[in-house]
């Protein structure tokens, strides 16, 4: 089956072409993927298209799509949701959403214990530890990096991926595996066992781990005059 894989919950606008077969690890056809944190509205479609385009490959082709779910900023995040939601249901296909922390565990497992941690901004990481099966077994939080490496020993974790991990590399303390951003391939590959047994996608469900800035205003203001 052919998968459209969209992320947009991290700097990099990525957007990819999978075949998905039953016994295969997917494979990517083509990819496009630009770490630009401004400019999520401004590039995936045209990723998109472009991608489609060097696979030979068009919108009709597609059986199913793939959307990072986060954790992630809410402007970028939104981006990457909305699109994939209003393809699908433009082309009447289901929409699988995944972490975006699990898509990057796939490409850095190395069969140990692994913490993945992206960039919340804010000085915080967004993360998510797995263990040596790659199975997420805590997270995803959102977190100062001090308090996390306060929590790391009692993780049992050898390595970290992802842009934060890479960032507080000095405050996490431990190897870097190079796998700063979610790829297509890593993204369809946790979505993989529902795509081909063609189970029901879960809710897309943004997951933002903090509360928006904006709130409503509780009373009315006091008007004066001059």
């Amino acid at each position: 089956m052919l998968v459209l894989a969209i992320d947009t919950a991290t700097p990099a606008v990525t957007a990819g072409v999978v075949q998905l077969d039953a016994d295969a690890v997917p494979r990517t056809l083509a990819q496009r993927v630009t770490v630009d944190a401004k400019a999520h509205g401004e590039l995936l479609i045209p990723h998109l298209r472009e991608a489609l385009a060097e696979a030979g490959k068009t919108m009709a082709d597609v059986d199913a799509l793939v959307c990072g779910s986060g954790p992630g900023p809410f402007t970028g995040l939104r981006v990457g949701m909305v699109t994939a939601a209003a393809l699908g249901q433009a082309l009447g296909k289901p929409v699988y959403p995944v972490p975006t922390v699990d898509a990057i565990a796939v490409e850095a497992r190395t069969g140990h214990g692994l913490l993945v941690a992206t960039d919340a901004r804010r000085r915080e990481v967004y993360w998510a530890a797995y263990d040596a099966e790659g199975r997420r077994v805590e997270g995803p939080h959102v977190e100062k990096p001090a308090e996390l490496a306060e929590k790391l020993p009692s993780l049992g974790l050898a390595s970290a991926a992802g842009q934060g991990a890479e960032m507080y590399a000095d405050v996490l303390d431990l190897p870097i595996v190079l796998a700063p951003f979610p790829s297509p391939h890593g993204l369809v590959a946790v979505a993989a066992r529902d795509l081909l047994d063609g189970a029901e996608p879960g809710p897309m469900t943004p997951l933002y781990l903090r509360r928006p800035d904006a709130v409503v205003p509780t009373g009315r203001k006091r008007v004066t005059q001059p």
